[in-house]
């Protein structure tokens, strides 16, 4: 009996939101069929694997795509469409799952997902395509597509597969296990930090990062128009980035000498003086750039964008320089509730745990919880670690209404 398939729809036709299709065509390979090496040590097969499952075994293949039907893309004013026949063209709700699993436990960013999608071959059977790109089957996926896909593919909709994935994978370890089955989760809650890409930060390289952005936006949209004021936003950048490092190379004098001492604390005042007024000149260039564009954006989309995006890294700059005024001319202590450790990835914490050998970690607390067959029921990103266990809990009782003990 032939296994149901996903939908191939035809290249620029309009295309319904199906999840599966009765028929497979002359050069499909049935997902249950596909070969994936088994043997292999690299993170993709055992991926593959795992939604090979999915797809043959028939109560969690109908439970997950159940809930994969919801996935459609929103309307104009950004509700989702109730009618399945507007979705976009090329990509079906088993190759977002496929595509989203792979992005997601990867730690993959939208070129890396693009890559594989088009390059492996194992990949692109479970895809629903018979191999390499060729005449067969010339389906190849761009990078925009593949953003406005996944982004369907969201936290919300993501748990609810989770929990159809976890009841399966229960179900394996029922038949596993030579002793009988315990029917009660020994649930335990642990929380981690998941580090963001960030440099150490500083409101000195801090402020580098915003006026950089700053003056490479303004001479990108200076050329664009073939006005002359940023020809030299290269040597600008330079010249500020080498009164940055002077900054960082000073250290406060240590000397008994308190001649020498005042000497040292009076230089580095003054490097972050002029480290100021320079951001200050700047600023000032770009904000008169800026009132020239401000006309043209009322009409222009796509610039009115890009003027919002300067703005912000502006705001940055302006926080910084007020920022290390206090700090170091004014000799107060700035509040940690005022500070940000990146301009770019604004969501980033600074979190010491008191490990050891690790002080400090920028990123984001997660807290998880997980059952004693190492299965992840709940995740949530905390504020407080003392915010973590009981919540999480409450939150999912369908999975730990059953739990006999819960470790903190």
């Amino acid at each position: 009996m032939k296994s149901a398939r996903i939908d191939k729809s035809s290249p620029g036709e309009p295309t319904m939101r199906r999840v599966l299709n009765s028929q497979l065509s002359l050069t499909e390979i049935d997902i249950g069929s596909i070969r994936i090496n088994k043997k292999s040590r690299d993170d993709i097969p055992k991926l593959l694997l795992g939604l090979q499952y999915i797809y043959t075994d028939r109560n969690i293949r109908e439970a997950v795509f159940e809930i994969l039907k919801e996935v459609v893309p929103p309307d104009s004013d950004g509700k989702s469409k109730v009618s399945t026949e507007l979705g976009r063209p090329g990509m079906d709700q088993w190759r977002i799952l496929v595509l989203g699993t792979l992005r997601l436990c990867l730690d993959a960013d939208y070129d890396r997902v693009e890559e594989l999608a088009n390059s492996h071959v194992t990949i692109r059977q479970m895809l629903g395509h018979p191999g390499a790109i060729d005449d067969f089957d010339p389906t190849e996926y761009s990078t925009q597509t593949i953003k406005d896909n996944l982004r369907l593919f969201t936290p919300e909709i993501l748990a609810r597969i989770n929990e159809c994935v976890v009841r399966g994978g229960h179900e394996l370890v029922k038949k596993s296990l030579s002793r009988e089955f315990c029917e009660e989760l020994a649930a335990r809650v642990d929380s981690f930090v998941v580090e963001t890409d960030v440099h150490y930060p500083t409101d000195v390289n801090l402020l580098l990062d915003a006026i950089r952005k700053s003056i490479t936006i303004c001479a990108r949209l200076s050329d664009e128009r073939d006005w002359s004021e940023w020809r030299q936003h290269r040597h600008n950048v330079r010249t500020f980035k080498q009164m940055c490092r002077k900054i960082s190379k000073l250290k406060r004098s240590s000397a008994r000498d308190e001649v020498k001492r005042e000497a040292r604390n009076s230089e580095m005042s003054q490097a972050h003086r002029d480290y100021i007024e320079q951001a200050q000149g700047y600023l000032q260039r770009v904000s008169q750039t800026r009132a020239k564009l401000d006309k043209k954006a009322q009409i222009d989309l796509v610039l009115a964008m890009q003027l919002n995006e300067l703005d912000r890294f502006v705001q940055h700059a302006e926080r910084q320089i007020d920022q290390i005024r206090r700090r170091v001319l004014e000799g107060q202590t700035i509040p940690h509730e005022e500070k940000v450790f990146s301009i770019f990835e604004e969501h980033t914490e600074w979190i010491s745990k008191g490990k050891a050998g690790v002080p400090v970690e920028l990123g984001l607390k997660v807290a998880v919880v997980e059952d004693q067959h190492r299965f992840i029921l709940n995740h949530r990103v905390l504020t407080e670690d003392v915010e973590a266990a009981v919540p999480l809990i409450e939150d999912n009782p369908q999975d730990l209404r059953r739990a006999g003990q819960c470790e903190f």
